[in-house]
């Protein structure tokens, strides 16, 4: 199938900055939608932002100003800029994509998540 790497998380001070990447790899056809989640403990897992293959971008109101999403398709790649750090940002940030892939006779879809990096802001 189609496997996610991600990689950037770090310890930083509050209003601080980091850049996120993810990278996709396999089989890959296309992939559609991309997206970055986070899940801190003791919570559910909520979307932070999300790019489409056209660029199109949704973000979470929590960090709409902060945060940039990108992505460039020749290198199945996405980022995400994170600016003004906030404690309440700590967390476990997971890569999403879905799109299709090749398999041994067509083309199939696929969502797959990567194995989450750890994002931790001091105050």
């Amino acid at each position: 199938q189609v496997q996610l790497v991600e990689s950037g998380g770090d310890l930083v001070q509050a209003g601080g900055s980091l850049r996120l990447s993810c990278a996709a790899s396999g089989r890959i056809v296309t992939i559609n939608t991309m997206g970055w989640y986070r899940q801190a403990p003791g919570k559910q897992r909520e979307l932070v932002a999300s790019i489409t293959r056209g660029g199109g971008t949704n973000y979470a109101d929590s960090v709409k100003g902060r945060f940039t999403i990108s992505r460039d398709n020749a290198k199945n790649m996405e980022y995400l800029q994170m600016n003004s750090l906030k404690p309440e940002d700590t967390a476990v940030y997971y890569c999403n994509a879905d799109g299709r892939y090749l398999s041994a006779s067509s083309s199939l879809p696929f969502n797959s998540w990567g194995q989450g990096t750890q994002v931790t802001v001091s105050s």
